[in-house]
């Protein structure tokens, strides 16, 4: 962790008088972008904080349950409402994200504010933006280091049932229902916020069953008609077109956790899921073990993430997106081999 303790206790004294506060997280929120945004807002809320969550574009369909989701600020749908809003923050605390670009024109605003900025995240390699930090590449999940932030500031006390649960939401999504990116010390973190009274079957039902028939059916024809797998290189590969997006009326969130059904398969080792936008070609990225697609996004498609679960972008059309990507994989067989 990179932040010391003399700068919690600064960050402490700061936060002993009700502020106006701002928290925000990366465009196409994801369940740990809002579950830690809004433990951290309940949490706050407790010292009689003043607090506005802002996303730079709408949250996925299926989180309107989370408590006071519909007050979350979107910048894409009221940009003059953020600006104001973030023109009168006097701390603004930064959640999943490691670099301003990540936030689009929200992070434009964060850039030029000259209030004392907080990052809490687990990503590689964050950029020096913020006067507090707390990077821990190391944890499952910014919920799973919201939970530590509140014992690092000695405020235990407020981590009721509702911060708890917005925590645990977060750990769920991030984690696969604890497939993956999980330790002894996340497991330890899960009792306790089971002993504060989470109920991990309601909260459980709510995340993991709250599909559409789109949604199912949508799965069904990835699964069917657009998945393709490398034997030789122990890869998937699922694509879709923009005609494939007007067909099914896809919107944003639909495709949520359609790559990691391609790592179900014993004999793929790396999964891709490839994606034609109006103006740029998408990639999500899955990988089993200590094959490392956050190396191949960040060298080869312009992104980044974790060791077994990146993102990456790419200007060149779909199809010669695919064949770049096929044409890479040589270059991993030897961690591919090892798994």
């Amino acid at each position: 962790m990179m932040l010391e303790m003399e700068n919690i206790v600064e960050l402490k004294a700061l936060l002993q008088t009700p502020k106006d506060i701002v928290i925000t997280t990366h465009r196409n929120p994801d369940g740990d972008a809002i579950g830690s945004s809004l433990a951290l807002q309940h949490f706050l809320a407790h010292s009689g904080h003043h607090i506005k969550v802002i996303i730079p574009s709408p949250y996925p369909d299926g989180m309107e349950w989370m408590p006071e989701i519909d007050r979350m600020l979107i910048h894409d749908e009221h940009p003059d409402a953020v600006k104001q809003v973030i023109e009168q923050a006097e701390i603004i605390f930064c959640l999943d994200f490691n670099s301003l670009d990540r936030i689009d024109k929200t992070g434009e605003l964060v850039h030029f504010r000259d209030v004392p900025k907080v990052l809490i995240d687990h990503h590689l390699d964050p950029e020096p933006f913020a006067d507090f930090v707390l990077s821990d590449t190391t944890a499952s999940s910014t919920s799973e280091l919201i939970f530590d932030f509140i014992h690092l500031l000695g405020m235990e006390r407020f981590l009721d049932e509702r911060v708890a649960s917005c925590i645990y939401t977060g750990i769920i999504t991030d984690t696969g229902s604890f497939r993956y990116a999980t330790s002894a010390k996340l497991f330890r973190t899960v009792a306790r916020l089971l002993e504060i009274g989470v109920n991990d079957v309601v909260l459980q039902d709510l995340i993991n069953n709250n599909l559409k028939e789109k949604h199912l059916r949508l799965l069904g024809y990835c699964l069917f008609h657009r998945m393709e797998v490398l034997d030789e290189f122990k890869t998937a590969i699922i694509t879709l077109s923009k005609e494939d997006y007007a067909k099914f009326d896809i919107q944003r969130g639909d495709t949520e956790g359609i790559v990691n059904y391609m790592l179900r398969m014993p004999k793929v080792k790396v999964a891709a899921f490839i994606t034609e936008q109006p103006t740029i070609v998408k990639l999500s990225f899955r990988s089993k073990g200590n094959i490392s697609v956050q190396e191949m996004a960040a060298q080869h498609f312009k992104g980044g993430g974790h060791r077994n679960a990146s993102g990456g972008s790419s200007y060149i059309g779909l199809r010669p997106t695919v064949r770049k990507f096929k044409e890479l994989l040589p270059q991993y067989m030897d961690q591919i081999n090892l798994e």
